[in-house]
């Protein structure tokens, strides 16, 4: 793999990670002055214009231009910038030269695909889950294949925070691309104790909570289904870090609004959405659950559904940028989520069965902005959210789960 330069993130002497403005993009060029009322070209077309419910420009994290291009030489396309700022409340230090990340657990440490993809053309990596001491993870069968998905009980095996700091921190350092650690804890301690070793690490863009383990200290139950327990460790961490916050909301829950809105007000600087889903499977020979651990994650295109109404409900009630996971396999899937709210995209299942999947997704949404007359992504986000805010996901309540 071409070595590019060091990423460097810290929160002493080293600037953090703001990735390259325009990373592989030329420059903008001045645009002309648009033709006065009336003049051949004046009118912007009714296929580019703000549909009805879009985010205004004046929403809580910034946009990045018009993303219309008036006045620019069909012969000379204006330069598409797919770049987003994921952490807007810390401008500048997780800036993404284009929103298709990959999500955890799926992409290893970014080595385990080297050969295969351009892993630097990517927006961001996230890496497997991360805790504070190593772990060997459930007992087998830990994957198995289900209709339009799969399940897996991996149960966060990972070599321990240190052993990631040595090992992989000093690879991250000489991408270019960022790479976002996801961390797991059982207790608040755990959390804030893993973030701290990674304060100041070179390579370590920022941080991905998950926020879908067991409280010990609640016994056992997730943070991730509690508003106040998500709150008080999202709290924790941010009080611990100047790194991006990224917190990782679960759809196993009766409403997810409150939790996003207490996250967001707890100090994160984005929400990613969705973590898989709780399910199991039985094994037919022999009539008891297939999984070593009974329970495991489901994920794939089975739960798009899903994550899209997630994500289009939490749009309605937050103002920090969200990423979105779930079932994302193709461009339509990824226009369909920016559609409902999302910023940015992380692509997990789709990449065991074709890990060129998110580069196809980058390629695909760079062109379909061209074809709309667009020079960012940015106009298509949240074209699907109604103009009434915190409009339930139906009219009637026998949708709602």
């Amino acid at each position: 793999m071409k070595r590019k330069r060091s990423v460097v993130t810290s929160s002493g002497g080293a600037a953090p990670y703001a990735g390259p403005p325009r990373l592989g993009l030329r420059p903008p060029r001045p645009r002309p002055v648009p033709p006065g009322p009336g003049a051949r070209g004046s009118d912007v077309p009714k296929s580019v214009a703000s549909p009805p419910g879009a985010r205004s420009s004046s929403a809580a994290w910034p946009r990045h231009g018009t993303g219309l291009a008036p006045g620019v030489s069909p012969l000379e396309p204006a330069p598409i910038d797919l770049s987003v700022d994921l952490a807007p409340r810390r401008p500048g230090t997780l800036v993404l030269q284009n929103p298709v990340m990959v999500a955890s657990g799926t992409f290893g440490y970014g080595i385990e695909y080297g050969e295969v993809v351009d892993v630097e053309r990517l927006g961001a990596i996230c890496c497997k889950g991360t805790t504070l001491k190593p772990r060997l993870g459930n007992e087998p069968p830990r994957v198995t294949e289900t209709p339009g998905g799969m399940l897996n009980s991996i149960g966060l095996q990972n070599p321990g925070v240190e052993a990631v700091i040595e090992r992989y921190a000093p690879l991250w350092a000489s991408w270019q691309v960022p790479v976002i650690v996801n961390v797991a804890g059982e207790s608040i301690e755990d959390y804030v104790s893993v973030v701290e070793r990674l304060e100041g690490v070179s390579g370590v863009a920022g941080i991905e909570l998950n926020i879908s383990c067991p409280n010990v200290g609640r016994g056992g139950l997730q943070f991730a289904v509690d508003r106040d327990a998500a709150a008080a460790v999202t709290s924790a961490v941010r009080r611990a870090t100047e790194l991006p916050l990224i917190v990782k909301l679960s759809p196993n829950v009766t409403d997810v609004r409150p939790i996003a809105r207490a996250i967001q007000d707890a100090g994160a600087d984005a929400i990613s959405a969705i973590n898989t889903l709780s399910g199991m499977a039985i094994d037919r020979r022999s009539g008891k659950p297939l999984l070593g651990n009974v329970y495991g994650g489901l994920s794939g295109p089975a739960i798009r559904p899903v994550g899209l109404r997630i994500v289009f409900e939490v749009a309605q009630v937050v103002d920090i940028p969200i990423i979105a996971i779930g079932g994302i396999a193709s461009l339509d899937d990824a226009l369909d989520y920016l559609a409902a709210g999302a910023t940015a995209v992380q692509v997990g299942t789709a990449i065991f069965a074709d890990p060129e999947v998110p580069l196809r997704i980058v390629d695909g949404l760079r062109a379909s902005c061209a074809e709309r007359g667009l020079t960012s992504h940015l106009p298509l986000v949240g074209t699907a959210l109604p103009a009434r805010p915190n409009r339930p996901s139906a009219k009637g309540v026998e949708y709602r789960p």
